[in-house]
């Protein structure tokens, strides 16, 4: 093979590092739980994100500082959604929503929200959590991308719509997210289990 002697090893081509330590596939979270923290860009306040492994599935619970709220998301164990609580100054939550995973949604008064037909999601802008939610249920390839629908929450109206979105894998720890009703682009870095690191101008991870 061209100038070199037969039998004679060369010396070995250079593995890029990222595809030594970097995989593909996100890491599944202790069973024991685990605790994530951001803060806002400008240092100013704090979340504290608690998720824990009960009933077949997984509870996220949220402290919002800046806005004063918790959230509280029941997931599947394939990371669907089943109920979302949101508080702000009240012992019971100000909105209660329930899904069925087919893109069926209610109150838990039992009011049905036919408005939300076909909502996968929940957009919370006052997190960075609820994107982990398309991320690890969609197990997207790089390379790879695909639509959602998010019932968007705005936390002082209580007001809930649904936005369609779009996610993309660019490299194993590089997303972004495409709102396709206005044409907004964010793009962020996420951990071994597909938490946000940091969103630029609005989290940073701790």
């Amino acid at each position: 093979m061209g100038s070199r002697r037969q039998g004679t090893a060369g010396p070995a081509e250079p593995v890029p590092l990222a595809s030594v330590i970097v995989s593909d596939v996100l890491t599944a979270f202790p069973s024991d739980g685990y605790t994530a923290r951001w803060r806002t860009w400008d240092h100013e306040h704090l979340e504290t994100l608690t998720l824990r492994w009960e009933n077949e599935g997984w509870t996220a619970t949220g402290e919002v500082g800046r806005e004063a709220v918790t959230y509280v998301l029941r997931l599947s164990a394939t990371w669907q959604i089943r109920q979302f609580l949101l508080f702000r100054d009240l012992d019971e939550p100000d909105l209660w929503l329930g899904a069925d995973g087919t893109g069926r949604w209610g109150e838990m008064n039992g009011d049905h929200r036919h408005d939300l037909a076909g909502c996968t999601d929940v957009d919370l802008a006052v997190t960075p959590f609820t994107n982990s939610i398309p991320i690890r249920r969609l197990k997207l390839d790089v390379g790879a991308s695909a639509d959602v629908v998010a019932a968007t929450i705005d936390i002082d109206a209580l007001g809930v719509v649904p936005v369609r979105q779009r996610y993309e894998r660019l490299t194993a720890r590089r997303f972004r997210r495409t709102n396709l009703d206005n044409g907004e682009i964010t793009e962020f870095d996420v951990d071994e289990y597909g938490l946000v690191h940091d969103e630029p101008d609005t989290f940073r991870r701790l």
